[in-house]
């Protein structure tokens, strides 16, 4: 049986226990909101970044070009991408002085090593401004590949979707040239954009490519 002792200190103890919790708690919570702020900016930053990244003529005319969240997105054709694995993120509006210059989204599909995240910014026009890949799991031979090699393919043309082909993409076509040796991940950034593509020309009003 214990005696008052015991009981003393294991209380003691059970008191100290608690109260370096509820300070590491305390000072964990102190450590968010100290840093909930920078890391947000941080995080507008970066998103900013990478929508100017796939509207390169907005630094070449030095617009300034907003790109804004699009809250009511074409729900149907997400959930339908969803289903043949395309994930649709963030869509963003791209805007100048009142004046849509266009849309940029997040999309992402599975590649060989995980997902391929990357954004896709369509002009108003329809046409595909640019591509960019922001996250990937793919080897990091494969990685740099599929964004030197690869995406620059899709920049600049005109087109309702894209296939990819091994035997040399011709000029002026929906047609890309695979990564040598790389078909998963190719077809998975092809993929992508296609979702992506998808998403800003229904956004656009569907049919802007036959223009």
């Amino acid at each position: 049986m214990r005696n008052n002792s015991d009981l003393k200190t294991m209380f003691r103890e059970a008191g100290i226990l608690f109260g370096i919790t509820l300070l590491a708690g305390l000072l964990l919570g102190l450590v968010y909101e100290v840093t909930k702020e920078p890391r947000r900016i941080q995080q507008e930053k970066a998103v900013q970044e990478a929508c100017v990244a796939v509207f390169p003529q907005a630094e070449e005319e030095a617009l300034e070009l907003t790109f804004t969240p699009v809250e009511n997105g074409p729900a149907e054709l997400i959930a339908e991408l969803a289903e043949q694995s395309v994930k649709i993120g963030t869509v963003f509006r791209a805007e100048h002085g009142g004046v849509l210059y266009g849309y940029v989204v997040e999309t992402a599909c599975k590649g060989y090593g995980g997902d391929v995240v990357l954004y896709v910014g369509v002009g108003a026009d329809g046409t595909v401004n640019g591509v960019s890949i922001t996250e990937s799991s793919e080897t990091p031979g494969l990685g740099l590949e599929a964004s030197a090699v690869l995406t620059p393919q899709f920049a600049g043309k005109k087109v309702e979707s894209f296939v990819y082909t091994k035997t040399g993409a011709m000029e002026n076509t929906n047609e890309v040239d695979a990564i040598s040796g790389a078909t998963i991940t190719t077809r998975a950034v092809t993929d992508a954009v296609n979702g992506g593509l998808k998403v800003a020309l229904e956004l656009l009003g569907g049919g802007v490519y036959n223009e």
